[in-house]
This record gives structure tokens, C-alpha cells and sequence, in this order.
């Protein structure tokens, strides 16, 4: 009992303690704090993994991997605009580099993990092949849309959309996001449960009423405070970086991942318990929601203020993003995993990592 007070007191204390650090003022040019601060982002983040796991054992399966995925991108999406309205064309392409990012790491890095430590611990997983189809069906599809056609669209010179390509790539996107959530709430909702949820379907009640709705505010503080302490701490680290002679782009995918690392901690803690498809539902969910509701909600708001917009990549990131795809689609369309299909996506990651700082 006191363990549990303990840890109730400690995933509700720092994340306020967090936030009164981050609206204080402190961290502006102050080494110390900004450490500090560093510090307190990552407890943030078990912290988020924790009332996250609460949330999802309250509400149920896959309502609770939905509930984090969306919780996360609503976030990502309203930092994003801001920067885009503060920062105009400096920050044109902000919003296809962060969701690139994003992707990557996901696909890579969050599955990667997840069959590697379920592969060795358990030899093979299973999990419903179905699922993992209608989740990369959209994926591609949507990845397309957003970040491979507008570069080699002729409308217009460059990575854009025209205004009327803008708004098909908004409702196509939504559309098929749209489709992919009520196939995993409903229509096949079946496809997304683990084995044993039929067993333990009725085991939420246990989560208490009280209990359920602080986790979920505390859950969104958590959220909201690793993006915002993310975010103020990328220049003194784009300072570190240069100075090492690294280049900016890496700010982005070490932002990127703080950000996933809610997602990422609770996506391999579910493959170490041998609930791989709970593990995919989450990466894969997170995938689509990134690109399917960031993607389409910073368009609108280019096309309403006229803000410029980068969304096309250029072909070296084009090659790593499809052999990420490809590789994905050939690891898990047969329904079963092992290590070396982790292995390999691994390698995926270091690869993106040692080409952005090496391309």
C-alpha cells in the first residue's frame, strides 16, 4: 500500500514541479536549471507511461492506445502551429521534418524495440495479421499523400501543394484516418484485441472513477510539459550540437523522440509482457495519427492564414522512409515475429540516424 501512495505522490508531484520550473523564467541561459530540467522531462515521461496505463486498463482495449496516440499529436500539433505562426518561413518545413521524424522513429525504432525484446524473450510472438494490413494500408497511403506526391507534383516548382491539391490531400487524409479508427473501435475491432482480452475484458471496472479521471488530467500535464520543456530546450542543444559540429536537423529527431518516448516506453513494456498486438496497435496508431491528424491540421491552417508550407521530401529521406515501410510490411504481414526482423529495423534506425548526420 505505501508503495503504491509513493508512487501516486511521485507521478502527481513532479510533473507540477515541472511545470512551475518551465513558466518561472529559469531556464532561460541557466545551465543549471536547464539540466534540472532535462531531468525532469524524463521523469515526466514515466510519469505519462504510468497514468497512461491506468487510463488504458480503465477505458479498455484499443480505446487506451487511441486515447495516448491522439493525446500526444493534439499536443505536437498545437506546438507546431505556434512555431508556424511565430515564425513564418523559417519554419516552412517544421511540420513535414517533425512528422518524418516522427514516423521514423516509430516505424524503426518503437516496433524495432518491440520485436527485438519480445523476440528474445519469448522466441516468436503472435498477433492479428489483420490489423497490422488495415493499419499499413493507410499508412502508405497517407504517407504518400503528405510527403512523397507534393514533391513531384508540377502545378507548382518545389515540395508544395497548390491550394486545391491542399485541400484534397486534408480530406483525403482524414478520410482514411477516419476509416482506420472506426475499423479499430468497431467495425473490426475484434482484429486489434489480444488473445486474452475476452478474459480480462471486464477487469477495468477495478480502476476507480477518482482514480481514472486524475490519471487522465495528469496524463495530458505529463504530455503537455515533455513537449513544452522539449521544445525550450532545443536551442541550448542545437548549441551543443553545432559545437560538435553536428547538424540542426538531429535537434529534430532527438525532440522527436522525447516526445515518443511515452508511446515508446509503454509500446516494448507491452511486447515484454507478451502483448505484442497491444505494442503494434500503439506504434502503428501513432504512426497514422501523427501524419493522419498533424499532417492535415497544419495544412488547414497554412491554407486559412497563408502560412508557407514544405511538405515534400527530397529522395534520400523518400528511400529510408519506403525501405522503413517495406520493411515493416514483410515483418509483420505474416502474424508472427522474432528477433531478427527487430534486428533488422534497428538497423533501419541507425541508418537514419548516421545519414542525417552523414548524408
Amino acid at each position: 500500500m505505501q508503495k503504491i501512495v509513493t508512487l501516486y505522490e511521485w507521478t502527481t508531484s513532479l510533473p507540477i514541479i515541472a511545470c512551475i520550473l518551465y513558466f518561472s523564467g529559469l531556464l532561460d541561459d541557466n545551465i543549471i536549471f536547464q539540466v534540472l530540467a532535462g531531468v525532469l522531462l524524463l521523469l515526466c515521461v514515466m510519469s505519462a507511461v504510468h497514468h497512461s496505463e491506468i487510463v488504458a486498463h480503465r477505458v479498455g482495449e484499443p480505446y487506451g492506445t487511441i486515447i495516448l496516440a491522439v493525446s500526444v499529436t493534439v499536443i505536437e500539433v498545437a506546438i507546431i502551429i505556434s512555431l508556424m505562426m511565430t515564425g513564418g518561413k523559417e519554419y516552412a518545413s517544421f511540420a513535414r521534418d517533425t512528422v518524418y521524424a516522427a514516423v521514423m522513429l516509430i516505424l524503426n525504432g518503437i516496433i524495432g524495440f518491440s520485436l527485438f525484446i519480445g523476440g528474445r524473450k519469448y522466441h516468436t510472438q503472435t498477433f492479428s495479421s489483420l490489423s497490422v494490413k488495415i493499419a499499413l494500408v493507410a499508412l502508405v497511403s497517407i504517407v504518400t499523400f503528405t510527403m512523397i506526391l507534393p514533391t513531384f507534383t508540377s502545378s507548382i516548382i518545389g515540395p508544395y501543394y497548390t491550394e486545391r491539391q491542399l485541400l484534397f490531400e486534408i480530406i483525403a487524409c482524414l478520410v482514411i484516418y477516419i476509416a482506420f479508427v472506426s475499423a479499430q473501435t468497431i467495425r473490426y475491432r475484434e482484429y486489434f484485441m489480444t488473445a486474452t482480452t475476452s478474459d480480462t475484458e471486464d477487469t477495468h471496472n477495478d480502476v476507480s472513477n477518482k482514480s481514472f479521471i486524475i490519471s487522465l488530467v495528469f496524463l495530458l500535464v505529463c504530455l503537455t510539459i515533455v513537449v513544452l520543456l522539449a521544445k525550450s530546450l532545443s536551442t541550448p542543444l542545437e548549441s551543443v550540437l553545432t559545437s560538435y559540429g553536428l547538424p540542426r536537423s538531429l535537434v529534430g529527431i532527438i525532440i522527436a523522440a522525447v516526445i515518443l518516448l511515452p508511446e515508446g516506453i509503454a509500446a516494448v513494456s507491452a511486447a515484454r509482457k507478451n502483448k505484442l498486438q497491444n505494442s503494434l496497435n500503439l506504434a502503428l496508431g501513432s504512426a497514422l495519427a501523427s501524419i493522419g491528424l498533424t499532417i492535415p491540421t497544419v495544412s488547414l491552417v497554412s491554407y486559412l492564414f497563408d502560412l508557407p508550407l514544405i511538405l515534400g521530401l527530397e529522395l534520400l529521406p523518400i528511400i529510408l522512409l519506403a525501405i522503413s515501410i517495406f520493411t515493416v510490411m514483410l515483418s509483420l504481414i505474416g502474424g508472427r515475429s522474432n528477433i531478427v526482423y527487430g534486428v533488422v529495423l534497428l538497423v533501419n534506425l541507425f541508418a537514419y540516424v548516421f545519414l542525417t548526420i552523414n548524408p
